[in-house]
């Protein structure tokens, strides 16, 4: 059963995400921030992290870094609704996330269907060839 690391502080998106991924037959381990997921890559392996972007505290960019220099063999994929929405007048947040360690981003909000396509691809495929968004 393939092990999920969910990092988001968004209590409702973390939900969802558990709900739909556990129904798909993923292991699914909620940390609601930063450091919680920094405790759960101590004590667990997991085969992709999913990692929102903008949090408080050890904020997601810091997150990707950290969780890609602690297991840079895992997938990453980061998600966020405004750090990828505004490409053209915002900062080019999907290049920094991949510079950090992310292999794909994902734009909330996101379906089912989505999700299950960045993980399962996270998992399926060589990750130098996986980065893209979503």
């Amino acid at each position: 059963m393939p092990r999920v690391l969910v990092v988001d502080d968004d209590p409702m998106v973390c939900v969802a995400i558990e709900v739909c991924l556990t129904r798909k037959g993923f292991e699914v381990t909620v940390a609601d921030g930063g450091e919680a997921g920094m405790r759960a890559l101590e004590t667990s392996d997991f085969d992709v992290m999913l990692v929102d972007v903008f949090m408080p505290h050890m904020r997601g960019f810091e997150s990707i870094r950290t969780f890609h220099e602690r297991k840079p063999d895992t997938p990453i994929v980061a998600m966020s609704g405004y750090a990828f929405a505004n490409a053209e007048r915002a900062p080019d947040f999907l290049r920094m996330t991949i510079e950090l360690g992310a292999v794909c981003c994902l734009r909330k909000p996101f379906t089912p269907d989505a999700l299950l396509a960045s993980v399962n691809q996270c998992i399926t495929k060589p990750q130098a060839s996986a980065r893209h968004s979503i």
